[in-house]
């Protein structure tokens, strides 16, 4: 027969591992997070630039054709960016919502939102596929509209990003105000983060009023977010975000 010593050892066993359970599932559920920082700097990073690289050139809409992988590419790495945005609201969610949940509203509906701008904007950049296409086959004197037309979705697919770039900015100063009264993160990141993304917003609403400082001043949010999504990798939240003690 089992006795009362043994029941204990047996009922502490069992508390240990289910601890041990727990400490794992938050491992891996941080990390998860922090790699979708990551990917998503890389994704939208390198698609950005891979598109630049195409329609920054000089006649762009006549050179298009002979490029068409390259801007596809792009667009779809910048397209994997809004996949993993959301994923990144959805994730937060859970644990921000044992907290605030109207922070957790914010934050999940402000990734939502900069996750179709930035889509949008990925559209209006593939739109200039068969504008170069009708641009080659006008001929370069008869392709003045499609040039014209080009600009525009072009400044279209600008006012989408910083609109998106707003909507990241304001749903991040609330999270991480909340993440410094609750010390998820330790606090040195969360005041890094919130001022860098409250900077980041000042950005992005001086370049739709066309001062042009958005990219100096993304500069401390970006780092931020490389910062953020390693330490995730290596660290962690704390237990508190999952209700562990």
């Amino acid at each position: 027969m089992e006795s009362s010593a043994d029941r204990a050892a047996s009922l502490a066993l069992e508390k240990n591992r289910g601890k041990a359970v727990l400490m794992g599932s938050r491992k891996t559920y941080s990390r998860v997070i922090g790699a979708l920082f990551l990917s998503a700097f890389v994704f939208y990073g390198a698609g950005s630039a891979l598109v630049t690289s195409i329609l920054s050139a000089p006649d762009a809409l006549l050179t298009i054709s002979a490029h068409q992988t390259t801007l596809a590419l792009g667009a779809f790495l910048m397209l994997l960016n809004s996949v993993v945005v959301v994923g990144l609201g959805v994730l937060f969610f859970p644990i921000v919502e044992n907290h605030g949940r109207r922070t957790a509203l914010a934050y999940l509906a402000s990734r939502i939102l900069e996750a179709v701008l930035l889509a949008v904007g990925v559209l209006c950049v593939l739109f200039i596929l068969p504008l170069a296409q009708h641009a080659v086959e006008a001929g370069a004197a008869s392709a003045g509209w499609a040039r014209g037309l080009g600009s525009l979705v072009l400044q279209w697919n600008t006012m989408a990003f910083q609109l998106a770039m707003m909507s990241l900015g304001l749903g991040s100063v609330f999270l991480f105000s909340l993440l410094f009264r609750t010390r998820l993160i330790p606090r040195f990141l969360s005041v890094w983060g919130f001022i860098g993304y409250a900077v980041f917003l000042a950005g992005a609403i001086a370049e739709i009023f066309m001062v042009h400082i958005g990219v100096l001043l993304a500069i401390p949010g970006g780092l931020f977010e490389l910062v953020l999504g390693f330490w995730l990798l290596a660290r962690g939240f704390r237990p508190e975000a999952y209700g562990q003690d």
